[in-house]
């Protein structure tokens, strides 16, 4: 990785207006250029609403070929910004085949590679699995000008196995961008054991593999189609260090750029006094690809 890097993670809301939202994240690629950025990530599916909320088939005329429309414009972003940029999209791989996959855009404009969402959601509200067929590309960091990124999106970041799995092939640092709320209908003691759930094993994925994570969430409320219910995102967006140190926030509400300064100096001392993955005793973890050890 470049020694010392500037990175930006964009939390906003996504309407309905597809055109309106994607404006709306290249005038904060740019935002972020102009202070010298040399990464910005963009919230999962920033293109528009969440449309997994309920189950249409209608929903799958949104979905993009990669390359395509939406990967053109931001690759033209890139190239002109000379910044790297990680997106989202509802990808069309081919009829009645989808994905929910990131892309990465290096500074020259191309496309560094791309990441399948692996693990696949399906709750009340996060109908996924009516969408996206799981990831076929594994957990493998995508090689870009400055440096290895380890690009997850969503639920994956739940799984510390998948985090693991990114830091032993080379991760320099872990992306997520995310689509994450409330149901307004848990109380707010709920919602709170929820949030720090979600903050807390992302710190964890730094602290266990002794480097960054970037947590890129919307917010604002989406109401659910047909229903009076759906779903408060709820920001939150933050950047840690490799022990878990959060360097820079965003509140639930608020459109934020968030924007630090991090250094792979920091990554590799404490790698050395936190030797992880020297100490791991990989002889004895063949259980791990079982479901339920009987």
């Amino acid at each position: 990785m470049k020694s010392t890097l500037l990175v930006s993670a964009v939390q906003q809301p996504c309407h309905a207006d597809r055109q309106t939202n994607l404006d709306f994240s290249i005038a904060k690629i740019h935002e972020a250029a102009a202070a010298g950025a040399d990464l910005v990530v963009l919230p999962e599916l920033h293109l528009g609403a969440y449309f997994c909320q309920n189950e249409d088939y209608n929903h799958f005329d949104l979905a993009q070929p990669i390359p395509g429309p939406a990967t053109d414009i931001l690759s033209a972003v890139a190239k002109k910004l000379h910044v790297v940029i990680v997106s989202t999209i509802f990808e069309k791989r081919a009829a009645g085949l989808y994905h929910n996959t990131a892309v990465v855009f290096d500074k020259d404009g191309s496309i560094a590679g791309k990441y399948r969402k692996m693990h696949i959601p399906d709750d009340p509200g996060f109908y996924e699995k009516y969408y996206f067929t799981p990831g076929d590309l594994g957990f493998n960091p995508i090689e870009t000008s400055i440096g290895k990124l380890g690009v997850l999106v969503c639920w994956d970041q739940w799984f510390p196995e998948a985090a693991r799995l990114m830091a032993l092939a080379g991760a320099e640092i872990l992306i997520y961008p995310t689509a994450i709320g409330w149901d307004k209908e848990d109380s707010s003691e709920e919602q709170q054991r929820q949030l720090n759930a979600w903050i807390t094993i992302q710190r964890a994925h730094a602290v266990a593999n002794g480097i960054p994570v970037i947590s890129c969430n919307r917010i604002g409320f989406e109401q659910a189609p047909d229903s009076d219910k759906g779903i408060q995102f709820w920001g939150n967006s933050f950047i840690a260090g490799p022990q878990g140190e959060i360097i820079t926030q965003a509140d639930d509400s608020e459109v934020k750029l968030l924007s630090c300064t991090l250094d792979s100096a920091r990554s590799e001392h404490v790698r050395r006094i936190w030797p992880y993955l020297r100490d791991r005793r990989i002889d004895d973890y063949g259980n791990l690809t079982k479901r339920f050890i009987d």
